[in-house]
């Protein structure tokens, strides 16, 4: 009799360890994973969360540069773009004690978005590496939203005293929004 009860204890033990081992791998395993993922994507929105608390923190900010920036481009009429452009490399340079030997526009087109255009203004100056890092700074810092493209900087002499600086800028134009009635 000792060896039934041996067995059917026997059967008893491994049943309930085949029930634990299915436990565990359709319920306790799927549980645990979900929590898991869960929690990832808790996280997630919580760094979300707190960057677009950060932005909305700062709302003030990027509008007044959107505001500044937007005051600033040039006009939409090309005669005024040009004109804003020469006037103010005029100045620049009369600033900078720089010489102004040529500038030239060069519009560029943006067919992908209609919303934007540039104009790109290319302009060669002379002077001291002094008088050549005034005029940048000047072009830099003027109230004009330009961006520099390229700069090429060559010497003019044995000693490089004088220095020959090409400057390719890119100015933003903002192009009222069109309303295309269909």
């Amino acid at each position: 009799m000792e060896t039934k009860n041996r067995e059917k204890m026997l059967l008893i033990l491994v049943a309930v360890c085949v029930a634990l081992y299915v436990v565990n791998a359709v319920i306790i395993t799927p549980i645990t994973n979900s929590w898991k993922a869960r929690q990832k994507n808790i996280g997630e929105l919580e760094g979300r969360i707190s960057q677009g608390k950060m932005t909305l923190g700062s709302a003030k900010s990027i509008e007044d540069q959107w505001n500044h920036m937007k005051t600033n481009t040039l006009s939409t009429d090309p005669s005024v773009q040009e004109g804003q452009l020469f006037k103010a490399f005029q100045n620049w340079s009369t600033a900078s004690r720089v010489v102004l030997i040529s500038q030239k526009p060069a519009p560029k087109n943006n067919d992908e978005d209609p919303s934007y255009a540039e104009e790109e203004w290319h302009a060669d100056v002379t002077g001291s590496l002094d008088q050549l890092v005034a005029f940048l700074y000047s072009v830099e810092n003027g109230p004009l939203g330009l961006k520099v493209d390229s700069v090429e900087l060559a010497t003019r002499d044995d000693r490089g005293q004088q220095l020959a600086l090409g400057l390719t800028v890119s100015g933003l134009i903002l192009n009222p929004p069109t309303n295309s009635v269909r």
